[in-house]
């Protein structure tokens, strides 16, 4: 499966951003569950995941959260990451994940 990090219009990656603030322990953890993607897949082990609307997945990586989109073609598109600090996802985190998604698919 081909991953791909989600670019605004001016070229900037979110997700990427989000990852280079993160300690280097955790982001070494979703670097390797992002490559077990890259290699085997939605079945690879250490992947958990779950969907949020539609075509709008979540993935769960200890207290962070990635929202993704599946597109043809095997294509993984990363939109939106955050830490997690309550019980469910706070709807401005999954608007902001909606609105790149619809942007994407496109």
């Amino acid at each position: 499966m081909r991953v791909e990090l989600y670019r605004t219009p001016s070229g900037r990656s979110p997700v990427e951003d989000y990852l280079k603030g993160l300690p280097i322990q955790e982001g070494a953890e979703i670097d390797a569950v992002i490559e077990s993607i890259e290699q085997h897949g939605l079945d690879a082990p250490l992947v958990s995941m779950r969907q949020i609307r539609g075509k709008l997945w979540e993935l769960r990586i200890s207290r962070n959260r990635i929202f993704y989109v599946l597109l043809k073609g095997n294509r993984m598109v990363l939109l939106h990451a955050y830490k997690k600090r309550g019980q469910k996802a706070p709807i401005r985190e999954i608007e902001t994940a909606l609105r790149r998604m619809s942007e994407v698919m496109e």
